[in-house]
């Protein structure tokens, strides 16, 4: 291959001085950490390989300065020299990349942002997963000021259709899914509230879609109300649902952005960069 082929378009480098380089907002000690860290990002922000003057200009490193430093990086396989001069993100980035998503945990996430949640709100907030035809309830922030004695605990399971949480699994599903679903459970339901026909169900989840959130209003239990979001990882798939369960007559429209947002930084810390 021609090393015309490969070139980038020298427009596609945005010019960028070590001192700008958004580490975090912390200052980088050692100074060759802060250069590779600069040209890695560099690297980071281009689709095909790149030539190493512009690698230079870019980052505002001598040329010497920086072939001395993208030749270590590629010892450690950090970059790959894809010809004479091209540079491209090299596959250790990938392998650690993929060691970080795995020990990422959606309750260790959540955690944190479900307890100020709770602290705002006062009323129990879930995170569920889905397991076949029903939500499961694997982590749970609540008190006794939530007004609501928890009636499923963490590991009890609801259907989907009957269930905040179960609504946003279905609503991302193809729509034979969801015929089959129906066909499967023969939507039971649970309480005189309970959606228990098709084309009700099918209601549901548009408003779902078009919202972002969905509700559950006294299907499950009577007296208890849920609102729940899309909790999403780094592929964009619909991980679990973060849930508000409050007394039908607490709860409030209000939270609803409050719980949108809290869902959106679960996400974000999944990996997580898109919009719900």
């Amino acid at each position: 291959m021609r090393h015309s082929q490969l070139m980038p378009r020298t427009s596609t480098l945005e010019p960028a001085s070590l001192a700008a380089a958004p580490f975090n907002g912390s200052a980088i000690t050692i100074q060759v950490l802060e250069r590779a860290m600069l040209l890695l990002d560099v690297l980071a922000r281009q689709s095909e390989p790149v030539p190493l003057k512009n690698l230079a200009a870019a980052t505002g490193l001598h040329t010497s300065t920086a072939h001395r430093i993208l030749n270590d990086l590629v010892v450690g396989r950090y970059v790959e020299r894809v010809d004479s001069g091209l540079y491209q993100l090299g596959m250790r980035l990938l392998e650690l990349g993929s060691l970080v998503k795995g020990r990422l945990n959606v309750r260790d996430a959540a955690h944190d942002h479900m307890r100020e949640l709770h602290r705002i709100t006062g009323q129990t907030i879930n995170l569920s997963v889905q397991q076949g035809d029903e939500i499961v309830y694997v982590e749970r922030s609540w008190s006794e000021r939530s007004g609501m004695q928890v009636v499923r605990a963490i590991g009890g399971r609801a259907p989907l259709h009957l269930t905040s949480t179960g609504k946003l699994f279905l609503s991302v599903s193809e729509p034979r899914q969801v015929k089959a679903y129906v066909m499967r459970t023969g939507l039971a339901g649970t309480t005189r509230n309970s959606i228990t026909q098709a084309d009700r169900l099918e209601r549901d989840l548009a408003l779902v879609r078009r919202h972002g959130y969905s509700r559950d209003n006294e299907e499950l239990e009577l007296g208890v109300r849920c609102i729940a979001a899309g909790v999403y990882d780094d592929t964009g798939k619909l991980q679990a649902g973060l849930s508000i369960s409050a007394p039908a007559e607490r709860m409030r429209d209000e939270w609803i952005t409050l719980l949108v947002d809290t869902a959106a930084k679960i996400s974000r810390a999944l990996g997580y960069e898109g919009t719900p």
